[in-house]
């Protein structure tokens, strides 16, 4: 394993189908409660609110710092212990924002340590949105 470039990351991140989905906004605007309903949908934990990304062989792999490595923050209830994984390949970036454009002009990417990575927007709070990132990755992640 050959890593090349490494960064961290803003973002909370879950594997699905062994493929970690990024997912970056600022404090309170739902990272840990998206990713939340993503793990209650069958997700796993990769890390919470920061995410350490490294470009090996060509790809782009997550993992938890260590020091929060299975741990989630539960706003009103406190830090979390759960399963986690250690490393997953990158196949999507989730950017939340407040109001998401409805029909998006065309895809969007985003470099991360010299890799593209596809890019979606989308609001955490509504009540579709662990199903949109599902379809996004469908559609996007083709590549991971």
């Amino acid at each position: 394993m050959t890593t090349v470039s490494s960064e961290t990351l803003h973002a909370s991140c879950v594997a699905i189908h062994g493929r970690a989905v990024l997912i970056e906004g600022p404090s309170g605007s739902g990272k840990s409660d998206l990713a939340l309903r993503l793990i209650d949908r069958g997700a796993q934990l990769v890390a919470d609110d920061y995410t350490i990304l490294a470009r090996e062989d060509g790809a782009l792999k997550a993992s938890p710092p260590p020091t929060i490595a299975g741990r989630i923050e539960v706003r009103a209830i406190g830090i979390v212990e759960m399963p986690h994984v250690d490393r997953a390949p990158v196949a999507l970036l989730v950017r939340l924002v407040d109001r998401p454009e409805r029909m998006p002009a065309d895809d969007s990417d985003r470099l991360i340590a010299g890799i593209v990575v596809p890019e979606i927007s989308l609001n955490a709070h509504e009540a579709s949105a662990p199903i949109k990132v599902e379809l996004a990755l469908a559609r996007n992640g083709a590549g991971a």
